[in-house]
């Protein structure tokens, strides 16, 4: 059974920072696509970032050149390194975790973790 541990959201003041951390266990296999997605209050959740585990990266066009996404895939861990943070990047963000076969797709999600943007 796989879990997806997320940690490093809060509160946080325009301009600043915050890296959001997602710790995937159990039967693990490649290739497979680890992602970061939000949900902010009354809208659709949202893609913001994924990367394959062979270092292919998407960004939502909304925080392209504010977002990095990284992964260790020793530790099948994913990272989301937010900087120059908006107000509106306010929501609760889901660690996803996509398993891929032949002809069917496995996603795993975390709980979410808040991210206030706020002063």
């Amino acid at each position: 059974q796989v879990q997806l541990v997320e940690s490093g959201g809060g509160l946080v003041q325009p301009g600043g920072s915050l890296r959001l951390s997602c710790a995937a266990s159990g039967t693990i296999f490649s290739p497979n696509i680890m992602g970061w997605y939000r949900q902010a209050p009354g809208k659709q959740r949202e893609l913001v970032a994924v990367t394959t585990n062979g270092g292919t990266t998407n960004y939502a066009d909304s925080v392209k050149g504010r977002f990095t996404i990284s992964r260790d895939n020793a530790k099948n861990t994913a990272y989301l390194q937010m900087n120059s943070l908006k107000p509106e990047d306010t929501a609760v963000y889901y660690c996803n975790l996509r398993l891929l076969r032949s002809a069917i797709s496995y996603d795993y999600w975390g709980q979410g973790t808040q991210v206030t943007v706020s002063s």
